[in-house]
């Protein structure tokens, strides 16, 4: 994806002054006119007031002058740079591309990763009705159906998760939710007919206690408490499974995490798909699920030891 120079300016700047920590105004001129990818031209202080103003704007960065420490610019709110927030990902994604298309003549040694979530012409559809408060009318295709179904949701919010799209809907009553990934939608249509939405609802409280995006299975938020062998500890210390994980208890052998959440089917599936090397805990009925999955896993290879080599 090319990104106008303009934007490329703007993540410079940010990334210039986190990677410095703090930085004064003459070295960012410097640095400005090094650079062979960025206009050419004396880096202004209007320039940069702009560039300031416009990178709160789009991104939420606040970029401060610390007056005590030789008028040095520095990152306010570093924080905003880790959230799941839709400024962060914009960030993220043309920070990323900036690099790219600084290295095109790497391009076939940098692999990526496909979302095949349909046509982005279905997010687009989808994120309109959002901004205008419309319904849309979709023919959805559930695994394993024969027929796909038509039929007409209120679009309350999408999410990415585990490289697919799906977005939250209500049908007839406004707390009736349901949530449907975009790739198994067949077709999308906008419909004249307008929906509001509950002033007090939160996209991301709503999915607060939810490992993904498996709402409405029943599952009662639950703590639980995993115990990771190995490298695994490693592993979920990085890349946390869920923001309510913390740690419990280190030892030579093991690592014990707590997480408190819904232990729906798509946590349940990522905990077996750790195999051995995460063990559940807490609570006893979850651990025996786990076992019991395990167990069936065990039961299916050595049915297929009997049968005839394929």
């Amino acid at each position: 994806m090319k990104i106008p120079s303009l934007f490329k300016e703007y993540i410079w700047l940010i990334e210039t002054i986190i990677s410095h920590g703090k930085i004064s105004f003459a070295q960012l001129g410097e640095l400005w006119k090094s650079r062979e990818d960025i206009r050419s031209g004396e880096f202004s202080r209007t320039t940069f007031n702009r560039y300031r103003d416009a990178i709160l704007d789009m991104f939420g960065v606040i970029i401060d002058c610390d007056r005590h420490d030789g008028n040095r610019y520095f990152i306010a709110n570093k924080e905003v740079l880790q959230e799941d927030s839709v400024q962060n990902w914009l960030f993220s994604t043309m920070s990323v591309s900036n690099m790219l298309d600084d290295n095109m003549a790497l391009h076939n040694r940098i692999l990526l990763e496909h979302i095949p979530s349909g046509d982005n012409n279905t997010l687009r559809t989808i994120v309109k009705a959002m901004r205008e408060s419309c319904r849309v009318k979709i023919t959805y295709r559930r695994y394993g159906a024969a027929e796909a179904t038509t039929f007409s949701v209120a679009p309350y919010c999408v999410k990415l998760f585990r490289r697919r799209w799906y977005v939250l809907v209500t049908m007839k009553k406004p707390d009736s939710f349901a949530i449907y990934s975009l790739d198994r939608i067949e077709h999308i249509e906008p419909e004249n007919t307008k929906f509001a939405i509950d002033p007090h609802f939160n996209a991301a409280a709503f999915f607060d206690e939810c490992f993904g995006v498996v709402v409405g299975d029943g599952s009662k938020p639950t703590r639980v408490v995993l115990r990771a062998y190995g490298l695994e500890p490693h592993y979920l210390i990085d890349l946390p499974m869920h923001h309510s994980q913390r740690v419990l208890k280190v030892t030579e052998d093991y690592t014990d995490f707590e997480l408190f959440l819904r232990p729906t089917a798509d946590f349940v599936g990522h905990l077996m798909s750790r195999g051995s090397w995460l063990q559940v805990l807490k609570p006893a009925s979850l651990a025996l699920q786990i076992q019991q999955w395990h167990q069936n896993a065990l039961d299916r290879y050595a049915k297929n030891e009997k049968n005839e080599e394929i």
